[in-house]
């Protein structure tokens, strides 16, 4: 069965290579480690690269999407966090290491997901639940909903961090939190936009995924942060996934910053986001 996808583009070159920028990704989180009594192992799936982390006896099966704007980032760089969860909710966490902007524009890297989706939708231990932070919780939401445009069986659950679902910048929290955000301010999330969509629509609905249908999506659970800029974007998926009848948990903390979860176990609101995640995961 095919997926009911746009088809791939022609990227432009990258002033650095891709393997570069990933590999930089990965030394930057070189020192943190994996959680005790899990691994992480480099494996193929549907083709694509990921890095499998697993506890000693898994449940369930997390097909997890990174963050960094489309353009940055590395399945490497998110072990410490995967294995913590993995560890946590006695889950396999499944980091892929999709294609990246500007080389590989919008929609490569739904189509990479897509197919790491079938594999382990196919193959998998125990319920299967889809997440990711930043662009990554965008291209998250985005699966789901190809996954329903194509007739296929939706994921279990979604576990979202500072989703950014919203590629025309329209929320007005890139304005009112443009001051307390440290990470993600309005003109690094256009040039992002910019060097992932190359030209497409930005209103799309599986590039833009706020703008899609959410009827039928299964329970999701969202967390961004009070400081942040994509705050708006989750607030706004909250309400449209509510509206749309979906069963959601939202957690938007004062104070905490873009995709604080990640930070497990440095902050307070780190390990009560990893609570949450682990009820969440536990509870399907």
């Amino acid at each position: 069965m095919s997926w009911n996808l746009p088809p791939e583009r022609a990227g432009v070159p990258a002033p650095e290579s891709l393997s570069a920028r990933r590999d930089g990704a990965a030394a930057m989180m070189a020192d943190k480690p994996a959680a005790p009594g899990t691994t992480a192992q480099d494996e193929t799936i549907g083709g694509v690269g990921c890095v499998v982390c697993r506890p000693a006896a898994p449940t369930s099966t997390v097909l997890y999407l990174h963050g960094g704007g489309y353009r940055l980032g590395a399945a490497r760089s998110w072990v410490s966090f995967a294995t913590s969860v993995a560890a946590a909710a006695d889950t396999q966490v499944v980091i892929v290491d999709y294609r990246l902007s500007p080389e590989h524009p919008f929609p490569a890297a739904l189509h990479d997901a897509a197919a790491v989706f079938d594999a382990l939708a196919a193959d998998h231990v125990g319920p299967l639940f889809v997440a990711g932070d930043s662009a990554g919780g965008g291209l998250a939401i985005a699966l789901t909903v190809a996954a329903g445009q194509s007739d296929r069986p939706l994921p279990d659950g979604l576990i979202v961090l500072s989703p950014w679902v919203d590629l025309t910048l329209r929320s007005e929290t890139f304005a009112t939190r443009a001051e307390t955000d440290q990470l993600f301010p309005k003109d690094s999330a256009a040039e992002a936009a910019e060097s992932y969509l190359q030209g497409a629509d930005p209103r799309h609905p599986l590039a833009s995924p706020l703008l899609a249908d959410h009827t039928g999506f299964p329970k999701t659970l969202i967390f961004a942060g009070g400081s942040e800029t994509l705050l708006g974007d989750g607030l706004s998926l909250c309400a449209s996934l509510v509206t749309a009848g979906a069963s959601v948990e939202a957690h938007f903390p004062a104070g905490m910053q873009h995709v604080w979860p990640t930070l497990f176990p440095d902050l307070p609101e780190s390990i009560e986001a990893m609570a949450a995640i682990t009820r969440f995961i536990k509870g399907v």
